[in-house]
């Protein structure tokens, strides 16, 4: 099976651990490598594969937990192997639903895809191992919502969710690890361990957002900046609040200029 084919078919895998699985078994590399047509038109309008559970509730209606309790640690935990579920959705999305895109764009996504496979696969285990699994705390659909409205522009798309949403887990990560080194307990601290590596990864990631949409924008005579400022506001795009975490941001690609346009504290 072609390629960006299979990753639609992953795509629509909805038990957690058969689409990390078959998502970390996806190659481009190898005698039995597929092929990859970048032409080929792929037809779907339906939802990502996912399980019954997570219940997806409006982002008010998530509880806030103390991660100084343990059913508090687990939420926290459970909320971002949520987020990274949805980015295996999101990368698998970025390699079949777009056509016409260099053979370097689909390896760089399904690069993607497969490290956040690994992220939520670190993330289960360890909720496993302290007696929950994903799925047993609510979540919210935030991410998914932007992949929805940049579905019809890739440019857009690129604009809006690795430079934007996943730009601002590279804010999020270390002030999540200062709480919990805070706690100081075996479970906290092997969290912080995990999103070391996260952590590492994603600011690839994002540097692959970057590298493609200011691609795009040469491709269609667009000013970075300019475009992005208006599909922004297009699409809602939630306002980015300090602090950045300016480093990771610098090595992820984004420029002196647009650093200077994120507000002050």
């Amino acid at each position: 099976m072609e390629l960006r084919t299979r990753a639609l078919a992953v795509f629509c895998l909805t038990d957690p651990h058969d689409k990390a699985a078959a998502t970390l078994a996806l190659t481009l590399d190898g005698a039995e490598a597929p092929a990859l047509d970048c032409t080929l038109p792929l037809d779907y309008s339906g939802q990502p594969g996912r399980p019954p559970q997570p219940e997806l509730v409006h982002p008010q209606q998530v509880p806030r937990r103390s991660p100084f309790t343990a059913e508090g640690h687990c939420a926290l935990m459970h909320s971002i192997a949520h987020i990274e579920f949805n980015a295996i959705n999101l990368a698998l999305d970025a390699i079949w639903r777009f056509a016409n895109m260099p053979a370097a764009y689909y390896r760089d996504w399904l690069q993607v895809a497969q490290e956040e496979a690994k992220h939520f696969t670190l993330l289960r285990n360890h909720l496993l191992e302290l007696g929950h699994d994903y799925g047993d705390f609510v979540a919210h659909d935030g991410l998914w919502t932007m992949c929805e409205n940049t579905r019809h522009d890739v440019t857009t798309r690129m604009a809006l969710v690795p430079r934007t949403l996943e730009a601002r887990g590279l804010d999020a990560t270390p002030i999540i690890q200062a709480k919990l080194r805070k706690v100081g307990t075996p479970a906290a601290l092997a969290a912080v361990g995990i999103l070391d590596v996260i952590l590492a990864e994603e600011v690839g990631h994002v540097a692959i957002g970057n590298r493609w949409y200011h691609w795009l924008c040469q491709r269609e005579g667009l000013d970075p900046m300019a475009f992005y400022a208006e599909v922004a506001a297009r699409h809602g795009a939630p306002r980015l609040k300090p602090p950045f975490n300016l480093l990771a941001r610098r090595r992820a690609g984004f420029s002196d200029a647009e650093i200077a346009t994120l507000p002050c504290a």
